[in-house]
């Protein structure tokens, strides 16, 4: 996996795994106007950051956390937590829970059929993809200026017209 830990090939982790999460997060509290992370000081020269954390601002007022770590050597949770006024999510890739109530559990299946998609459009086959490519862009934007907030060590504003 050395591609994975060259941040010009891979992104780094944000960019390449956490932007699923901000992918959720968009969709449920909205667009981001600002963030600021700051990676942990046990990088590698030259290899993607092991641990960062970052704090978003969203267009409507909400706060949001972001936590990233590849630190370990097996997946050790993904998910999104959210905390609104008389409500509370928590959503894996295998489960959803309001208020502490399990509402949905996948029965495995979800993320092969994912991928699955993901193959098919890569190759130019038919697939069921929901998300039209402005959004997706707009999430990796997102992404990449946490990317670059952790480079830079202070806040970065999203532009409007991202």
């Amino acid at each position: 996996m050395g591609w994975w830990l060259d941040p010009t090939m891979s992104g780094g982790q944000i960019v390449e795994q956490a932007v699923h999460v901000l992918d959720l997060a968009r969709l449920l509290v909205g667009e981001v106007t600002m963030v600021h992370a700051v990676p942990a000081e046990n990088a590698v020269d030259g290899e993607v950051d092991r641990a960062t954390a970052a704090v978003l601002r969203f267009d409507g007022g909400a706060a949001g956390l972001l936590a990233t770590s590849c630190l370990l050597t097996h997946k050790h949770r993904v998910g999104l937590e959210v905390c609104a006024d008389g409500i509370a999510l928590e959503l894996s890739e295998t489960r959803l829970l309001v208020d502490g109530e399990r509402v949905i559990e996948d029965d495995g299946q979800a993320k092969v059929r994912v991928d699955r998609e993901f193959i098919n459009a890569v190759q130019g086959r038919p697939a069921d993809v929901r998300v039209p490519y402005e959004e997706a862009l707009r999430t990796h934007r997102l992404a990449l200026a946490l990317a670059r907030s952790a480079i830079e060590q202070r806040p970065v504003m999203l532009d409007d017209d991202q």
